[in-house]
């Protein structure tokens, strides 16, 4: 059961904003230097849709929750709304906050048709694309068609709006069964606070003729035969049970948009983000390449230029190759970047190996301490210089045991990134698959430093005392 917490309400800015003679209603979260990342709501709806989402999301983006003009708290749209036109002021809103860089733009539902519309229409302001049940087709299922149809349009005259919500106040009222069966999952779990927000939105007073209008927008916005032409990365979730926007739209993504990465979640409706909030934010922040939370932590992402810097370096180096981008967005958004002065220990022989190290800068020479025959100690040994894109340390971290070798920075010193025993289980554990290219980078790694390092340590030996 998902439920949003203080700190979403909290951390939230609201501000109207004037943009091309509309106003908007938005909520703001994250830092405002941060990538932009704007948030499109669906038909009936407010920019609480993304309740769920906003708090993983806005660590990394300046998150643009918009309420779409006609809904949530936006006053009445200055013209007659299309798909096209808001898409047109999503564009303004990127033009805006943007500083001239492309935006993540993510849309549930009919917010995923004017997302999808706005990248095909200015494909420069869009870097990528998360849609939720996005309809695509603006085709809706038999149910809404024959149920819902009637009491949209019956509601763009004032008076029957008026009438339709004194009827629900009293024991008559037929919201709960036109909504819950259509939207949710049979067993999906959804705390009742939350339903009731989702429930307010979807009967605000005074959207009616909003709504009415829209509702045809929809269905007139038809993109199929189009999807082929969008260029951003995409990302489509779909709940299993959606019987709002059907599955057979995903069908559509399947057969028209071959590069856009297509999930479809179980036991969810038209809400995944409330049914299915883990397995939602598993999945976003998989493609966008979102740190995974770490037990006990909240982490804050580094600056997002920076993490790409570190993540390019991670896959030219031994434990970055075969990863994708956003996977290695994710590894570096765990590791720690530390430099260290010539000859500064950095590990000691016998302690315990918790951290391993990706050299980044300079190098990183693995020291041993010989014995003689008579246990007495010899003069240490310089096995190996670790290099840039070559990993030390992975040894001890991975089978437990007490460090077999003092590490030190080389000569010219050493710049490190270092990764947790904590942070690699995370990694793998919140992607088995990654988990996988991981664990074999680092058996390739270890397996060409052994063979060499076994080859210095045979003349290491010392020579046999000869008796004449």
């Amino acid at each position: 059961m998902y439920m949003v917490d203080a700190e979403y309400e909290r951390d939230t800015v609201m501000t109207t904003y004037t943009i091309d003679n509309q106003q908007i209603y938005v909520e703001e979260h994250g830092p405002t230097t941060a990538p932009l990342a704007v948030l499109i709501h669906g038909w009936s709806s407010s920019s609480f849709t993304w309740a769920p989402i906003l708090p993983d999301l806005s660590r990394r983006y300046h998150c643009i929750a918009i309420d779409l003009p006609g809904f949530g708290q936006s006053p009445d749209p200055s013209r007659k709304p299309s798909i096209a036109w808001y898409a047109d002021l999503i564009a303004d809103v990127i033009a805006r906050f943007g500083h001239e860089r492309p935006a993540l733009v993510l849309g549930h539902s009919m917010g995923g048709q004017i997302a999808a519309t706005l990248a095909l229409h200015y494909p420069a302001l869009v870097e990528q694309l998360v849609l939720l049940n996005p309809s695509l087709s603006g085709r809706l299922s038999t149910r809404v068609n024959l149920l819902l149809s009637p009491h949209v349009f019956a509601e763009r005259f004032q008076l029957l709006e008026w009438l339709l919500h004194t009827l629900a106040k009293t024991r008559f009222d037929y919201t709960d069964w036109l909504l819950k069966p259509s939207n949710f999952a049979e067993r999906a779990m959804i705390s009742a606070e939350d339903y009731g927000r989702i429930r307010a939105d979807a009967r605000r007073r005074g959207q009616g003729r909003t709504r009415a209008i829209c509702y045809t927008a929809m269905r007139s916005g038809d993109l199929r035969g189009k999807l082929k032409q969008i260029e951003a990365p995409t990302l489509v979730l779909w709940g299993a049970e959606d019987d709002v926007v059907p599955l057979r739209d995903a069908g559509l993504v399947a057969q028209e948009w071959s590069k856009a990465d297509l999930r479809i979640i179980p036991n969810a409706g038209h809400w995944p983000q409330f049914e299915q909030p883990d397995a939602t934010r598993r999945h976003i922040a998989h493609f966008l390449g979102l740190p995974p939370a770490l037990a006990g932590q909240s982490r804050t992402s580094d600056d997002l230029e920076y993490l790409r810097g570190i993540a390019q370096f991670l896959n030219n180096s031994e434990i970055g190759g075969n990863l994708t981008e956003a996977q290695r967005l994710q590894l570096a958004s765990l590791v720690h970047s530390h430099g260290y002065a010539p000859g500064e220990k950095i590990a000691t022989m016998d302690s315990q190996g918790h951290e391993m190290y990706i050299v980044s800068g300079g190098c990183l020479d693995v020291w041993i301490t010989p014995t003689n025959t008579d246990g007495s100690l010899r003069e240490p040994i310089l096995l190996a210089s670790v290099n840039a894109g070559q990993v030390a340390g992975e040894l001890a971290l991975l089978d437990g045991a007490p460090r077999s070798a003092d590490l030190r920075a080389g000569e010219q010193g050493a710049t490190l990134l270092t990764l947790t025993e904590e942070g690699l289980a995370t990694l793998a554990n919140d992607d088995p698959g990654m988990g996988m290219r991981l664990m074999q980078n680092l058996a390739i790694s270890l397996g060409r430093r052994l063979r060499t390092q076994n080859r210095r340590a045979i003349q290491t030996e010392p020579e046999p005392i000869m008796f004449e």
